[in-house]
Order: C-alpha cells, then structure tokens, then sequence
C-alpha cells in the first residue's frame, strides 16, 4: 500500500504491521527530526506522539496488533537509546556480568518503555545489588554460580545470592522499603536471564518471604498491588472499563467522582493534562492524568459519535443526574474482579474499588521515595548523606514536582501495561 499525503491523512487503523513501519517513516520521523531530534536514536514520548497528531498510531499498535510503541520502535524499525549507558561505572569489573546489566537495561528501555530517569533508578539499585554480592562474595562474577553450563549446586548459588541481601538489609543507612525494591530489581534481572537461557536459577527467589518489608501491620488500609491492577486491566473488554480501571487505580478517584465523570472537567492541552473538581474531601482540587490519557481520549470520541450525549463519561438514561451511580461503579468492579479471578480476599478484605485508589497513594508513595533515589549520588557529592537536602535545597519545587511526577507515570505504566 503506498502512503501519500500528510500526517492526518494517514489511516492508521487500515495499516498491516509492516505498512506501519513504512507509513511511520515516511510522516512521522520527517517531523520528530523538525523538531531537532535524531529519529534514528531518540524514542519520541507518547505524549509528543499525541500532540502532533499520531495518537491513532499509538491507539492502532495496541488495540490492532497487540504491542506498544517502544516494542514497535526497538524490534520493528530497530531503533535504541544507549546514551544512558555510557560512561556508568558499576561496582564490579567482571565483563559478562556488566553486559548482562546493561542488556536487561536496554531490554526495559526499549521493551519496557520506561523513561531514562527510571532507567537510571533500576541501575542504581542493581550496581547496590551487584556491590553487596562482591563484598559478601569476595566474587565480581555475579553470575558464575548461575551460568548454565556450570557446575555450581543451585542452593550454593542462592546461598551467596542471599548474602548479598542479608549485607543490604543489615545497613542502617537503608529503610526496608529501599532493600525491597534492590532486591525486586535483581529478581527481575535474574528472571530476564532466565528467560533467555543465560541464568540456570534465580537465586533471590522467596527472599522476600523471610523479611517483613512489605507486611502491611493490622493498621495499614488494604490496597491492590501492580499484579491486581494489571490483571483488572487485561479483563477489560471495552474501553469504557478500561477507563473506569484507571480512574480508580491510575487517577486515584473515589467511586462517585469516577460515576459523575463529564468531559467538561478535564483539560487535556495542559501540561499535564488534569482534572478539575468544584468541590473535593480530602483532596487537591485537580488531579493530574500522568496515565490514561489515550483510553480517554478514545472514550471521548466513542461518546462522541453518538447522537445524544450529555457530556458525561458513564452516562445513564434511566437516572435523573444522567450518569450512573456509585453502586453501579462499584458493581462494575465487582463483574471485572470475578472475570479476573482475583482472590475472594486481598488482605482479609473482599476487593473494592477503594483499594484501587490507596494502590494510587502506594504507587505515589513509591515514585517519591524513586526521586530522593535517584539524586543520592547529587547529595553524595555535596557532602550530604541525606538525599532530602538536595531536594529542599538544590531542585526547584517545578522539578521536583517533575521528577515525581516522571516517577509516578513510569509505576503506573508498569501496573496497567
């Protein structure tokens, strides 16, 4: 098929896989390189991908050919980002294990589509993994006593791997939540290595299971996790659940604000985009939309094609506010809770859509703790072993914001997708 004429004439939708490919660079790379990038190198956001008019190129790779842009980009046009990588000095020597770092960073870069600043976060935790397993080890070879082809008995291997851990957990200077996530980063390198036949074991699997780092005391309010998010979402079967999915979990809604939704509260061409209320309990008047953005816009567009329409994102003719009721919300999450399958119980408590939003607040949580990670070595050079000073001191409040908010999209991309 032969692709002619501007971006807005391009039917996207209408396009096989490898007329994607073509169709992408003949209209959109020309404009990404007006824009003074190196198409060839530089990944562009989906948030650029929208407002320059290719949102249903992004809304055709995943409803029609089930991927997402950074696969398409890396494995179909062939495409990487290495800059990040260059020059990092990781706490070990031993070349095969710096390469098998570096290839699960690129793989989650490209595969993963996760941002440079949340790159350069799961780095930071691997290089502390990989510096406890040398200083528990006396080894700069993480992955010899994994490596296929040799001879090391599997318990030896988890032996060491859980020396490193134990080394990490006994150091003062790390709240359990931080030995946590080091611990989550190196199983996810173990099981990339797995996968790819490179790795005969995970040997910090259950680790977590010994610990208490992530034990919610009796006091704590039960939330879903990123694995219950993510299983909400793949039962959707409409973009309207979907969007009620991420109004919940992605924009940390309370039942009735997601039920009363009208597409007069929402102002897409800001930066970021957001949503207003009038009046709100306990809570900032607008709500930033770091994710969804694109389920939403398909939900206007669907809505708008109808004949009536009342402006309301859940409408209902059989209710005189003209939009379906907390009850309905909450029993349109009960019907995705039973088609998941999701354990009758999520600590103790049957699963409600509140859970949904204090996951939001957890994943908040997260991506604040992500930004004083990813300036400890800033505070390390300015003589300060507390990251909260160089926030307090260093960064404006915008950026600060920015960095969080970087952070909050990269956790919630991981939970939906």
């Amino acid at each position: 098929m032969t692709i002619s004429g501007s971006s807005g004439d391009v039917r996207w939708s209408l396009l096989e896989y490898d007329e994607l490919a073509d169709a992408y660079q003949e209209h959109v790379e020309p404009e990404f390189r007006a824009d003074g990038h190196d198409p060839t190198a530089e990944k562009p956001t989906h948030a650029w991908l929208r407002e320059n008019g290719f949102r249903t190129l992004l809304y055709t790779l995943r409803e029609h050919h089930d991927t997402t842009f950074g696969t398409f980009w890396s494995e179909k046009l062939g495409y990487s980002e290495n800059e990040a990588a260059e020059g990092y000095e990781w706490a070990v020597d031993d070349e095969a294990t710096v390469e098998a770092l570096e290839s699960f960073l690129d793989s989650r870069r490209n595969r993963g589509d996760l941002s440079e600043s949340s790159i350069k976060a799961l780095r930071g935790r691997l290089n502390r993994y990989v510096r406890a397993y040398y200083a528990a080890t006396g080894e700069d070879a993480v992955l010899r006593r994994v490596d296929p082809g040799g001879d090391v008995p599997a318990h030896r291997a988890t032996d060491a791997a859980w020396a490193a851990i134990d080394r990490l957990d006994a150091d003062d200077d790390l709240a359990d939540r931080t030995v946590a996530r080091i611990h989550e980063a190196a199983s996810h390198w173990y099981d990339y290595l797995l996968r790819r036949q490179r790795a005969s074991v995970n040997p910090v699997t259950g680790v977590g299971e010994e610990y208490n780092w992530d034990r919610q005391t009796d006091g704590d309010p039960v939330a879903l996790d990123a694995t219950h998010v993510r299983a909400l979402t793949n039962a959707t079967e409409t973009v309207a659940e979907r969007l009620l999915v991420i109004a919940l979990c992605g924009w940390g809604l309370r039942s009735g604000e997601v039920a009363g939704l009208h597409a007069s509260q929402f102002a897409l061409d800001a930066d970021p985009p957001f949503v207003a209320f009038d009046e709100r309990k306990n809570g900032p008047g607008e709500v930033s939309l770091l994710y969804g953005v694109d389920v939403l816009e398909d939900r206007l567009t669907e809505l708008s094609e109808r004949e009536e329409w009342n402006g309301h994102l859940f409408p209902s003719s059989q209710s005189s506010s003209g939009h379906i009721a907390n009850q309905t919300v909450r029993n349109r999450f009960a019907d995705l809770v039973t088609r998941t399958g999701l354990p009758s119980e999520i600590g103790g408590e049957p699963p409600v859509p509140q859970m949904g939003r204090r996951f939001w607040y957890s994943a908040y949580s997260e991506a604040v703790e992500d930004v004083a990670e990813s300036i400890e070595e800033i505070a390390a050079e300015q003589g300060s072993s507390d990251s909260t000073v160089v926030l307090e001191n260093y960064l404006s409040d915008e950026r600060a914001r920015q960095l969080r908010r970087e952070h909050m999209r990269e956790q919630l991309r991981e939970a939906f997708d």
